[in-house]
C-alpha cells in the first residue's frame, strides 16, 4: 500500500470517526426494512404448516448431550435447539396424517474432539441409520423418498458431511438426502454442497452471553475496522496458502500496522463490547464461507465486511444484506481500506438504521425460549413458502428414487 493512499484513506477515516461520534445509531432511532423482505421478516408461520416430528431413539440426539454437553453451545448447536422447539411449538402435530413436513431429530455435530470441534465422520452413518430407522417404522419417508421431509445439517459443508472442501466436493450429499429439504449453515453458489432449494440458517450464537455484554447506547464507536479471529490455518493449513482461499492472509499482510484496523489473532474477553465500539467487522471466509462473526456483526449493530466470494447467506429472502453490510471481493482485500473509507456518512448511517431494528437481530438468533420472528420462525417461513408440495413428490408404486447402497463404504457400516 503506497504511502499516499494509506494518508489519504487515514485522513477519510479519522474524519468519518468524528463525525459519527455524536450521531452513531444504536436502537432509538431504526428504520424498517421495506418491501417483500420486511414483509417475510415479520410474517408468522403458525396456521400455514403442521410438522410431524418422528419419535427416534435416544442414542440419536438426547444421551449425545448427555454425553457430552459442549454440544449445546458450538456454532452448529441450532440443529439441537430446533428439535427442541419443534417439540413445543404450536406447529406440531400428533397426527402424522396431516402433517406437511416431516422432521428426524439427528444430532450429526455431536462428536467432539477434545477441543470441542466438531467431527462429522459419524453423520453419514448416523443419518443413515435414522433414516432406515424412520422408514422401516412409519409409510411417510417411503411415499416421497424423503421428499417431504427436512433435515438439520449445520456442517462446514452440511450434507456433504466433511470439514475439508476437496474430501466434501468428493463425497457430495449423502444419496439419502438428495431429496429432502436441508436446513444448513453452509451456502456458496454452485457447490455441490449446496441442495437447491435449501434452507440457509446462521450458524448459532448464545443469544443470553451476548446479552449479557451489551453496552450503554451512548457508547461511541470509536474503532473503525474490527476483526479477531486466524489469519493462517498452520494446522490444517502447512503453506499458509489455501485457507480462506488467502484473503485472511491478505488482510493480515496489508493492514496489520495500519491504524485504522484494529485486527489481531487473540480474543480478548472484551471481543462483544469491542465489535459494538466498531464502524465495521470483518467477515471474511475460512474453511466455509460463513462464520458466526456474521451473526455478532448484525446483533451487536456492526456493520458486516463479507468477504467470501460467492456466498449464500441465511435467510437472503428476509434479510437484506446488501443494504446492511459491505462486500468485498477476495481480490479486493488489498483495497479495504480505500473501500471502507470512500463510503459516504449517509450511506453508514442508513445501515447502522437498519441494524438497530430489532427485527433484524431477532431473526439471526436461537433463543430459548423462542421468541416471535426468530431464527425457528424464519425456518419455518421458509418451510411454509414451499407449500403445497406438487404431487411430483409422491413416487408411483414401485418407483426407486435413490440408491440406498450408494456412497463411499464407510457409509454402509450399521451404526
Amino acid at each position: 500500500m503506497g504511502k499516499p493512499r494509506a494518508m489519504l484513506a487515514l485522513a477519510a477515516a479519522l474524519a468519518l470517526l468524528l463525525s459519527c461520534s455524536d450521531v452513531v445509531v444504536r436502537g432509538q432511532d431504526t428504520e424498517r426494512i421495506e418491501g417483500s423482505a420486511g414483509d417475510v421478516l415479520e410474517d408468522d408461520p403458525v396456521g400455514r404448516l403442521k410438522v410431524y416430528v418422528y419419535e427416534l431413539p435416544t442414542k440419536y440426539n438426547k444421551k449425545m448431550v448427555a454425553k457430552d454437553s459442549r454440544c449445546l453451545s458450538h456454532m452448529f448447536a441450532a440443529e439441537i435447539f430446533m428439535h427442541r422447539f419443534l417439540l413445543s411449538s404450536a406447529i406440531r402435530t400428533m397426527n402424522p396424517e396431516e402433517a406437511d413436513w416431516f422432521y428426524t431429530p439427528v444430532y450429526t455435530t455431536c462428536d467432539l474432539t477434545p477441543w470441542g470441534h466438531p467431527l462429522p465422520f459419524k453423520s453419514p452413518r448416523i443419518m443413515r441409520s435414522a433414516v432406515q430407522f424412520i422408514s422401516s417404522h412409519w409409510p411417510y419417508w417411503n411415499r416421497t423418498a424423503g421428499a417431504d421431509h427436512f433435515f438439520v445439517v449445520p456442517h462446514d459443508f452440511g450434507a456433504c458431511f466433511h470439514y475439508q472442501e476437496e474430501k466434501a466436493i468428493e463425497r457430495g450429499i449423502l444419496p439419502l438426502l438428495r431429496r429432502a429439504t436441508l436446513v444448513q449453515t453452509f451456502g456458496q453458489k454452485d457447490h455441490v454442497c449446496l441442495k437447491e432449494g435449501s434452507i440457509n440458517i446462521p450458524p448459532y450464537a448464545p443469544p443470553q452471553k451476548m446479552k449479557t455484554h451489551l453496552v450503554p447506547p451512548e457508547t461511541p464507536r470509536s474503532i473503525f475496522v474490527y476483526f479477531r479471529g486466524l489469519f493462517y490455518d498452520t494446522a490444517n493449513d502447512p503453506e499458509g496458502g489455501y485457507y480462506a482461499r488467502g484473503a485472511r492472509a491478505s488482510v493480515w499482510e496489508n493492514f496489520k500496522n495500519n491504524p485504522l484496523f484494529d485486527i489481531s489473532t487473540d480474543h480478548p474477553p472484551t471481543y462483544y463490547e469491542d465489535m459494538q465500539r466498531a464502524i465495521f467487522c470483518l467477515c471474511p471466509l475460512g474453511w466455509a464461507p460463513w462464520s458466526p462473526r456474521l451473526v455478532e456483526a448484525v446483533v451487536f449493530g456492526c456493520i458486516p465486511v463479507i468477504i467470501a466470494d460467492d456466498i449464500v447467506l441465511p435467510f437472503a429472502d428476509a434479510i437484506p444484506w446488501d443494504e446492511i453490510g459491505v462486500f468485498v471481493a477476495e481480490d479486493d482485500v488489498p483495497k479495504l481500506d480505500t473501500i471502507l473509507t470512500s463510503i459516504p456518512m449517509e450511506v453508514i448511517l442508513r445501515k447502522q438504521r437498519l441494524l438497530a431494528n430489532p427485527s433484524m437481530k431477532q431473526a439471526m438468533l436461537f433463543p430459548q425460549p423462542a421468541q416471535p420472528g426468530d431464527a425457528f420462525h424464519q425456518i419455518l417461513n421458509g418451510l411454509a413458502r414451499k407449500l403445497p408440495h406438487s404431487k411430483s413428490v409422491y413416487l408411483t408404486p414401485g418407483q426407486k428414487a435413490l440408491n440406498w447402497t450408494q456412497g463411499p463404504k464407510g457409509d454402509l457400516k450399521p451404526w
